[in-house]
């Protein structure tokens, strides 16, 4: 008997030891598609916010830059939010790609353009992403929008003021310094959409004027060229066809009217 227990012990003692060097492994920690990183400066700490606008979209882009295989003579960065991306609408419907299509009547040709834009950014996401992904400089042209989210997740005025002149030395640099090809556009009125319907309207668009005079200023004092959009936007009270199937982004024939505007502006650099 005392002979059959040692052969047990050495039988068990190994697979005792495999088990002891191989324990299971931890489970990762999985974080919400929706939400973002924002660095603060002064501590260095990330805290994660939710960053969306609003939970009814169905689709998103992401911020890579996109196919740039077509031949033009000039290239354009597009730095923004879902405005800029065109959340909800075709790639072709965005207002940069629309802007795009009317240059060609002025023989003006630009390169697909490169974005650096996703739905539900703020002044700081987009500061933290043009950090992180090194646009290679100088384009010929860079547009700037961005600012409502910050309104939306109540952000300070000073707070913004600071951020969007940070994106707006950030366009200068990424533009070879010629702030003549840097072109900002104000930040829409989406207190018209069925989205803000539940909401305080009247609320939404004093702080939308707010910021917007913001940015203006801070546009200004660059002397860089300002496109106004916002009344535009606020059309859509009015004509369903110009908000998008989501209820709260524009529509391509929204983005349409923009490209109107600043597609002339634009032409007066390049020509």
């Amino acid at each position: 008997m005392r002979l059959v227990n040692i052969c047990m012990f050495f039988i068990v003692q190994p697979f005792l030891f495999c088990l002891a060097i191989n324990p299971a492994k931890p489970i990762a920690n999985v974080i919400p598609n929706n939400v973002g990183t924002i660095v603060n400066s002064k501590n260095n700490n990330t805290t994660n916010i939710d960053t969306t606008m609003t939970d009814t979209t169905t689709s998103s882009y992401a911020t890579s830059n996109i196919d740039t295989s077509n031949t033009g003579n000039f290239t354009w960065l597009a730095l923004g939010d879902s405005y800029t991306i065109g959340e909800s609408v075709n790639e072709g419907e965005r207002f940069p790609a629309q802007t795009i299509s009317l240059l060609k009547n002025e023989r003006l040709f630009i390169t697909t353009p490169q974005y650096i834009a996703t739905t539900g950014w703020t002044t700081l996401n987009l500061l933290d992403a043009i950090a992180s992904q090194h646009p290679q400089g100088p384009f010929d042209i860079v547009s700037l929008l961005i600012g409502v989210n910050d309104q939306y997740q109540h952000f300070d005025t000073g707070s913004y003021r600071i951020h969007f002149m940070d994106c707006l030395q950030h366009a200068i640099t990424l533009a070879g310094n010629k702030t003549e090809h840097v072109f900002v556009l104000s930040i829409p009125d989406y207190s018209v959409t069925p989205f803000a319907q539940q909401s305080d309207i009247a609320q939404i668009r004093k702080e939308i004027d707010e910021f917007n005079a913001i940015n203006n200023a801070v546009t200004s004092s660059f002397n860089i060229s300002y496109t106004d959009i916002t009344p535009l936007t606020r059309e859509a009270k009015n004509y369903a066809s110009l908000i998008a199937n989501d209820g709260l982004h524009p529509s391509g024939k929204e983005y349409a009217k923009w490209a109107a505007l600043l597609a002339p502006e634009i032409a007066k650099v390049l020509k």
